[in-house]
């Protein structure tokens, strides 16, 4: 089974996070799945890594863009992985594909103010568990930092 870190946000929405996991994620030079709960939000985000930092820059693409077996950061709705992805990222709600242990680590991000997302985690939480998954939970303190509890 894969590593999944629940990333629990509170100071910062999941636009200001995203970015930074991403970045992290991708100077490990595995390729990198964003499942997004649905297409509009797919094409927002995508065009977030665009703009987010004018001195930085990470590949992506999506169904718009094509040629996602060359894309090292995959944005998509779907349970499709054309770029061969290690790593998962699901946001907005968006649920695990069910081959989820083909990935090595997963990362599970959420907006804590909204009470909807919280039990949606949560039940993703036990799930996860019950099948044996290697579970870390990630919640942001006061000035922002993630603190795993």
């Amino acid at each position: 089974m894969s590593r999944i870190d629940f990333y629990h946000l509170q100071k910062q929405n999941l636009e200001a996070v995203l970015p930074k996991l991403l970045e992290k994620a991708y100077a490990s030079g595995k390729k990198i799945k964003v499942k997004v709960g649905n297409e509009l939000r797919v094409e927002f985000l995508n065009a977030l890594l665009w703009t987010y930092n004018d001195e930085s820059f990470l590949p992506h693409g999506s169904k718009k863009d094509g040629s996602g077996e060359l894309q090292p950061i995959w944005f998509s709705a779907d349970d499709d992985n054309p770029n061969g992805a290690e790593m998962l990222f699901l946001t907005d709600g968006a649920q695990p594909p069910d081959d989820i242990g083909n990935f090595e680590r997963v990362f599970n991000v959420f907006d804590g103010n909204n009470a909807e997302a919280v039990d949606a985690a949560r039940n993703l939480w036990r799930r996860l568990k019950a099948g044996g998954g290697e579970l870390h939970y990630w919640q942001q303190d006061a000035s922002g930092r993630w603190t795993e509890k």
